[in-house]
């Protein structure tokens, strides 16, 4: 009998509001892939448009939790990180990519931007900080302000053409990781989409969809939960990217449809389906 696959995601757990660990748990388990967890943080809900959460930082458990799966010799197929909160946690994930990654595939979305600004809760040098941790990384998932500001380019407002979009992709390599998929891509209004690269092969992709009005929150933890479901099952990046992007926009679809608090998250769960079908567990 194989062994079940297993993934580790590195997250803050906001227990109200589709993100992070509440996203990518079920996402991955979904395709039959184990998926461990190491919370970075739990807060009440997320910080996007909520006003009185409640915040406790997790950074203190993270050597505990790692020590102590280090004791039972775990192996993980892939890690997941994402919305990480200070330079001291990217340090420790960046430590744990080094004496637990081995052969595990490590995907990097580097949660710090978005819109042409950074987070509040940043400082200005936070992108240097991430840029160190997704050169640790086999794929990272920017989206087009984090992509800039880790390369400490300004920030260019779309929409695109294919030859900045190009550029762009080629420029992420000197980061240092071995693939790329960057997110809010678009040409014209009413397109949204995502490209991939390759770094090893040059081979790019680029997926391109009807957009659906309107900034929900979430949707970049469920594009980048999907694409780690896929690349674990086995697929390449670029058809990776194209499940993603066809699972976020099915969820924002019925999210829309229902006229859902854009704060509240989308409605992936009833995608989760399709998700399985797409990638044929």
């Amino acid at each position: 009998m194989n062994r079940q696959l297993r993934v580790a995601a590195i997250h803050d757990i906001s227990c109200f509001g589709r993100c992070s660990l509440t996203v990518a748990l079920p996402i991955i388990s979904a395709v039959g892939v184990e998926c461990s967890v190491i919370p970075t943080a739990v807060l009440s809900t997320h910080t996007g448009g909520f006003t009185g959460y409640t915040y406790r930082d997790l950074t203190e458990d993270i050597v505990p939790i790692v020590d102590h799966w280090k004791t039972l010799d775990l192996r993980f197929d892939a890690f997941y990180s994402g919305f990480l909160g200070s330079f001291e946690q990217i340090d420790l994930v960046a430590d744990i990519y080094d004496d637990m990654g081995g052969d595990a595939l490590v995907v990097v979305d580097p949660v710090m931007a978005d819109n042409g600004k950074l987070y509040t809760v940043f400082p200005e040098n936070f992108p240097k900080g991430m840029a160190k941790l997704c050169s640790k990384a086999d794929v990272i998932i920017p989206n087009m302000t984090e992509a800039a500001f880790m390369l400490g380019e300004e920030y260019v407002k779309g929409p695109y053409d294919r030859e900045y979009i190009d550029g762009l992709l080629e420029r992420l390599s000197r980061i240092g990781a071995g693939k790329a998929i960057l997110t809010g891509v678009y040409f014209e209004e009413g397109k949204l989409g995502a490209a991939s690269i390759d770094f090893d092969t040059g081979e790019t992709s680029l997926v391109m969809r009807d957009a659906v009005s309107g900034y929900y929150h979430g949707t970049g933890d469920v594009f980048g939960s999907a694409a780690v479901a896929a690349m674990v099952r086995g697929h390449c990046v670029a058809g990776a990217t194209e499940i993603a992007v066809d699972f976020t926009v099915g969820s924002l679809k019925r999210s829309y449809a229902a006229g859902t608090d854009k704060r509240f998250g989308v409605n992936f769960e009833e995608g989760l389906g399709d998700l399985m079908d797409a990638i044929h567990v």
